[in-house]
């Protein structure tokens, strides 16, 4: 069964693409299905941080589920409500107040591609193949979806990518800015979950503040919220764990932060 699972562990969010016969290719309803499971983690208070994954060690996710693109996607009006499905779940790692990470091991291609693009970091196996097919596929990608790539790795290596929809390996998603790490295979979810405790044991006003300054810095300058940037940071400064980080610090010992 296709689908898209998602529970908390601790204070980790988890989110995984399931369709395995496929390699965790995404049907609509999983595109449909993604925007709530990450608003759900997002309005746990327990949550600090979302790390994204496939079903299994093949993929992350190989694309979007071709066996349905002649029934919804041959007109341009299902073209237009399936790339609506699209860019919402695209939208949702970048709605999250919290940081949501991207877990990427196996095949990494096409949606999969642009849906790691909109997670806030992305870590990687060293076995992950990338790939962006769409012009081997006559598929016209969205302005916002090519911004997402322009803004992450460049002009230059965004017309690489989709003009010669080629296949890249880790080393190369590392180098180019694309991934932040790359560990080995068999090391991955060790990492990842590394990661994640060392992100979630920091101040989640702070690290919300920071995300959304980072938003707002993507932004076309007249849709930036400054203003409510400035106000999340000034928050900072007055909630009870700005006070615990201070002490800590003094008393040289782990703080204990709570959001407040």
């Amino acid at each position: 069964m296709a689908e898209v699972r998602f529970w908390r562990e601790g204070p980790i969010g988890h989110v995984v693409f399931s369709n395995p016969p496929r390699l965790n290719a995404m049907t609509l309803e999983m595109w449909r299905a993604l925007p709530g499971a990450v608003a759900a983690l997002d309005a746990d208070p327990e949550v600090r941080v979302i790390v994204c994954r496939g079903d299994g060690e093949r993929a992350f996710i190989s694309g979007a589920d071709i066996s349905q693109f002649e029934r919804l996607r041959a007109t341009v009006a299902a073209q237009a409500e399936y790339e609506r499905a699209l860019e919402e779940a695209y939208r949702a790692p970048m709605k999250a107040t919290k940081p949501v990470l991207a877990s990427i091991r196996g095949v990494c291609m096409g949606g999969g591609l642009g849906f790691a693009a909109a997670c806030d970091l992305r870590i990687a196996a060293d076995d992950v193949a990338f790939r962006m097919p769409a012009a081997r596929l006559g598929l016209g990608y969205s302005p916002a979806g090519v911004r997402r790539f322009v803004h992450l790795i460049g002009a230059a290596n965004t017309c690489d990518l989709f003009f010669t929809a080629r296949t890249f390996d880790a080393r190369e998603a590392l180098r180019i800015g694309f991934v932040s790490r790359v560990v080995p295979a068999a090391e991955l979810e060790r990492a990842t979950a590394e990661l994640c405790a060392e992100i979630a044991a920091n101040a989640p006003l702070t690290v919300a503040a920071a995300k959304f300054a980072v938003q707002q810095a993507l932004e076309d300058p007249e849709r930036r919220d400054l203003a409510k940037a400035q106000r999340m940071v000034e928050a900072c400064f007055a909630s009870e764990d700005h006070v615990e980080g201070r002490r800590a610090f003094l008393e040289k010992r782990k703080p204990q932060f709570h959001g407040r």
